[in-house]
């Protein structure tokens, strides 16, 4: 794995030291409340338990958030190996590290600001209000770290949320759902805040993006959902697609730039959305980049055996490489051994120095193979960035320092996350500054979602009075 034991200890007991209060009473929330057959159920059972949270003082409020994080970290290992041996995606180590910082390090009720203007004409107002039930549709990829998080964050603004998780994570989705509410009813909180259906389908999922009472949408998905949600008239919160590139120049560390690159791209198998995805290395120091990540645990391919890998992680549609489902999410070995390539040791990720057009570089791939491209220049390095990463505008990076560089490739790539000198899931706040969420809101705007992006704003004005200057 990427991340030795120590530093993932290390690491999620820094952000374990974050929460604050812990709820240790046994609680238990009815089954027939939260888990429906049918989607309108599931729907009505969140509305009137969002109800019953609006009626809360904000403090109670903060101990049910409070209880779901001690919860989601306590049980953070067991969820970790549901979601892999659901899925098959990832590693254990990795998923429950994302599950104990996205519980962690979610903020909560204090992501929520009240702003003040007061004048000649009085006092005016502005508050963070809930929109009510939120609809949410969440992903194989990181299942049980993204329920945890949209959880948190939902919940902590004052709502209750519906939830239609992907199908081949239901079961990894549902137990992270039993445990969080149960938490809250342990905290004396509703017994429905987070509500599902048994068996979600694309037709469940349907009632509810289209359901009237279902007043903000959560997509972390597909661009397939995406599109349809976007298309029910209502406010979409919602996660795009990204093929993150990282540019290493000539005046990298190039050893720290080898670990770091090495340690994201392989971090979970590549299924974390921000992870590099092709590398652009000036020319004169590629071959010591490629060489260092050797050493770092990647394992370089070449000429044949990289037609081999094309022709088992991808595959063809409409004329287009698009990826093997079969193989998003699997660790390096599996990928080396399916495709029939001898190797040696026990890498942690695939590496292929290849042209600028290799599909490699054009496909994002949710797999640890990492192309390299060898460029002249840092103009050559952001334009062939740009031409990757493919106006997602999404995830970037680069190992420099030269702040020249570093400002034109920040600037020119336009990215919602971008990370100098650091592994991608720095920009996660794993290891680095800012809080955790695993729903980055790319097309829609709202970048890194947090508990203030589930609400509505609410003015309050009192003319005349309460300015006391």
């Amino acid at each position: 794995m990427a991340l030795s034991d120590a530093r993932i200890r290390q690491i999620t007991d820094d952000a374990i030291r974050e929460v604050n209060g812990t709820i240790t009473t046994p609680g238990v929330a009815s089954a027939s409340e939260w888990l429906c057959d049918d989607a309108n159920e599931a729907v009505e059972n969140a509305k009137q338990s969002q109800k019953q949270l609006a009626g809360m003082p904000l403090e109670h409020r903060g101990r049910i958030v409070s209880a779901m994080r001690e919860a989601a970290i306590k049980n953070a290992e067991v969820l970790a190996e549901l979601a892999h041996n659901e899925t098959g995606y990832g590693n254990v180590p990795h998923k429950t590290l994302k599950n104990r910082l996205a519980a962690a390090k979610t903020p909560g009720i204090e992501d929520l600001h009240t702003t003040a203007y007061s004048g000649d004409d009085g006092l005016t107002i502005v508050e963070c209000a809930p929109y009510g039930v939120i609809g949410s549709i969440t992903p194989s990829t990181n299942p049980t770290a993204t329920v945890i998080n949209n959880s948190i964050s939902m919940i902590a603004a004052g709502n209750s949320v519906v939830y239609n998780p992907h199908p081949v994570a239901k079961k990894a989705s549902t137990e992270t759902m039993r445990i969080l509410n149960d938490a809250i009813v342990a905290a004396g909180g509703p017994s429905a805040l987070i509500t599902t259906v048994k068996n979600p389908t694309l037709q469940s999922g349907s009632t509810i993006m289209g359901h009237k009472d279902i007043k903000l949408l959560s997509i972390t998905g597909g661009e397939a959902v995406v599109s349809v949600a976007m298309k029910s008239g209502k406010k979409v919160i919602a996660a795009g697609p990204g093929n993150p590139p990282v540019i290493v120049d000539d005046t990298a560390v190039i050893p720290q730039a080898a670990r770091d690159i090495v340690d994201g791209a392989s971090f979970d198998n590549n299924v974390l959305c921000i992870a590099e995805k092709e590398i652009f290395a000036f020319e004169n120091i590629a071959g010591e980049l490629v060489s260092l990540m050797q050493q770092s645990g990647a394992y370089k391919v070449t000429g044949s055996d990289i037609d081999k890998i094309i022709n088992t992680v991808l595959e063809k549609s409409d004329g287009k490489y698009v990826i093997n489902r079969n193989f998003v999410g699997r660790s390096a070995i599996h990928i080396l051994q399916q495709s029939g390539v001898s190797y040696i040791g026990a890498p942690n990720l695939v590496i292929a120095e290849v042209d600028k057009y290799h599909p490699f570089v054009v496909v994002e791939m949710l797999m640890p193979v990492l192309p390299v491209v060898r460029v002249r220049s840092i103009e050559e390095a952001i334009e062939e960035s740009l031409r990757a990463e493919q106006g997602y505008q999404h995830s970037a990076y680069i190992h420099s320092t030269n702040i020249k560089n570093m400002s034109a490739a920040a600037s020119a790539l336009n990215t919602t996350i971008f990370v100098k000198n650091a592994p991608s899931y720095s920009g996660l706040g794993f290891g680095g500054e800012g809080f955790t969420t695993l729903t980055i809101a790319t097309p829609t705007g709202e970048g890194l979602t947090s508990a203030k992006s589930f609400t509505r704003s609410r003015r309050c004005v009192l003319k005349g009075d309460l300015r006391i200057v």
